[in-house]
């Protein structure tokens, strides 16, 4: 018997975990009947670890104690604080993937040992691996991470025969992707993606809570928005609020003893109509159309090449988003399959595929990258010569697995070092784009200006990607893969963040490894260990203070007052030998550039 891969959809709001058993999709329950798990995590009275709907419960009482929407964090270097300590994103989505590992067990009879994870289709490098490192941390090992919008019609194909084109609109509680995908025999290939990571059902509960913020404001002049536990309870009503407006007309707030004003308890009773629910969404709605349009183009495809439209999330539910793309594409979106099950139920499929255990479960799978990536380099920009050119290696929309080179040369006599810089984007200027990596290449041979080094880049089936430098004449090579370099976890941090997480479930750590909770291991050789650590720690502070000057022309006053003060604090402590100084600024810069991205 071949071991059983489950299919995990690690969701901003729900996640669920799935398998293939008997040629047959399964999606393991929770409780009960209820196959959905919060994704919200929390710390309760008594010290124990909540996960799921107990965590949930308590958020409105204990924002301070309980995280929630952790996805939208995923790949950025913020910790996440939660009661009296602080996580890193990764740990926060292991404890729910941990979770779903512990239910899966229980459910099947057996241990559970590897997963297929899904991200949305637009995740960055850096959010792809923050996401394995939580697989890794959670005691998975992950046999493929799957884009959403993939995942979705793998679940949709399983049940359809005959060739047609397809658009995946997956709208969810945190992030939103669109997928034009080509179904024909047992071949999905997704043609092209777009998508928001910052988009989804979040940001329709966020407009309902400032609904009622605002008549809070102008009915009794009171900012509830300074009170946590008022905040965390608007959030559960708006959630709930849209949610009902999903299948009625009208829905009402009602909170008693939501806030004390004035010595008096404030009850809340506001009643909300769908129609002006839709009015406040609609912009991010039509952002979404924007988007199929976007998806559309790069496949080469107009409206109507396609054959049908798939849901995907829960988001979708709202009726506006149905008759939205109804009427910009002229057709009724298909929703048959649950929205909430179906990215996690494409996941076991595909990892039935990779197990080769699901019977009649034959399907190919063709994935795309939904980013350029590619270097910057000396060249003509606008007329002049300009040093940050960007020069593309592997396109958008390019079939994965896949591997580019191209030829770069040294600029000047004697060349030695080479430094190359690692982007994703669009923009012909290198630094509008996103830095995900930077590395040198040192002991070139001296040669004249002129001599070739040869760069590759290789992206795997889970949109990991590694860069190669290699000069050309005397072999000599490095290399790296591209993971976040601000929040990576290397392969101590794994085990002493597994460590963390087993003891909050209560179980033993392993005992072939030593305890590194507090520390870490020592390395073979500290004095190297720590002198490349520390020249690692200076690359990633100046990736940041450019990352911040990019975004400081389009900063607002203040913003960019904080932005100015903690980048000087950061390049003060760049000459130092205080690396934890140096952390201390970075952690504090990459927190300010987080939100202003937001």
């Amino acid at each position: 018997m071949n071991e059983v891969i489950v299919g995990i959809d690690l969701g901003t709001t729900n996640s669920e975990v799935a398998v293939v058993r008997e040629g047959r999709v399964e999606v393991i329950p929770v409780s009960g009947f209820d196959r959905i798990l919060p994704s919200v995590v929390g710390i309760a009275d008594d010290g124990a670890l909540l996960v799921g709907q107990a965590a949930r419960n308590q958020y409105v009482l204990h924002p301070d104690r309980t995280v929630r929407s952790v996805k939208r964090r995923m790949g950025e270097a913020a910790r996440v604080a939660m009661g009296d300590k602080d996580y890193a994103p990764q740990e926060i989505s292991a404890m729910i993937l941990h979770r779903l590992k512990t239910l899966a067990e229980a459910h099947l009879g057996h241990a559970v040992t590897k997963a297929v994870i899904t991200v949305p289709a637009f995740f960055s490098d850096a959010q792809r691996q923050a996401t394995r490192e939580a697989g890794e941390i959670a005691g998975l090992e992950v046999a493929r991470i799957l884009n959403e919008p993939t995942a979705a019609a793998l679940a949709y194909e399983s049940r359809h025969q005959g060739a047609r084109k397809a658009l995946v609109y997956d709208l969810g509680g945190g992030t939103f992707d669109v997928s034009v995908v080509n179904l024909e025999a047992d071949v999905v290939e997704v043609l092209a993606s777009h998508g928001n990571n910052h988009l989804g059902g979040d940001d329709f509960d966020q407009k309902i809570v400032e609904f009622v913020l605002d008549h809070l404001e102008q009915t009794y002049g009171v900012d509830a928005s300074q009170t946590p536990t008022a905040m965390a309870r608007l959030r559960r009503a708006a959630e709930a609020a849209k949610i009902e407006l999903s299948d009625a007309p009208y829905a009402t707030l009602a909170e008693e003893f939501l806030l004390e004003h004035e010595g008096a308890p404030l009850h809340l009773v506001l009643e909300i109509s769908r129609e002006n629910y839709e009015a406040m969404i609609e912009p991010y709605i039509e952002e979404t159309l924007n988007t199929i349009h976007t998806a559309l183009s790069s496949a080469g495809l107009g409206a109507s090449d396609i054959q049908e439209i798939l849901l995907v999330g829960g988001a979708t539910r709202t009726p506006l988003v149905a008759r939205r793309i109804e009427q910009a594409l002229g057709m009724q979106p298909r929703g048959e399959v649950n929205p909430d099950l179906c990215v996690a139920m494409g996941a076991a499929i595909q990892g039935a595929l990779i197990a080769d255990a699901g019977a009649g479960a034959r399907t190919v799978l063709i994935d795309i990258t939904p980013y350029t990536f590619g270097t910057s380099a000396l060249g003509e920009f606008e007329g002049e010569e300009y040093t940050h050119c960007f020069v593309p290696l592997i396109r958008k929309n390019t079939p994965i697995p896949v591997s580019k080179s191209d030829v770069f040369y040294t600029v000047f006599d004697g060349q030695k070092i080479v430094d190359v810089s690692v982007f994703q984007g669009e923009d012909r200027d290198a630094l509008n784009n996103i830095q995900i990596g930077h590395f040198m290449v040192e002991g070139l041979r001296g040669a004249p200006a002129g001599n070739p080094v040869v760069l590759q880049f290789s992206l795997d089936i889970n949109g990991i990607l590694q860069v190669t430098a290699r000069e050309k004449q005397s072999g000599l090579e490095q290399s790296i893969t591209i993971e976040n370099v601000i929040a990576r976890f290397d392969r101590e941090k794994i085990d002493a963040a597994r460590d963390r997480v087993q003891a909050l479930f209560g179980e033993p750590v392993d005992p072939a490894r030593p305890a590194r909770i507090g520390g870490s291991a020592q390395p073979a050789d500290p004095s190297s260990a720590a002198a490349g650590d520390a020249r690692r720690l200076r690359v990633e502070a100046r990736a940041l203070v450019e990352k911040a000057e990019r975004m400081l022309a389009n900063a607002s006053a203040e913003n960019a007052e904080d932005l100015v003060d903690a980048m000087e604090a950061l390049k003060d402590a760049l000459p130092g030998q205080d690396d934890a100084l140096l952390k201390t600024g970075m952690d504090q810069l990459a927190d300010l550039l987080y939100y202003l991205e937001a």
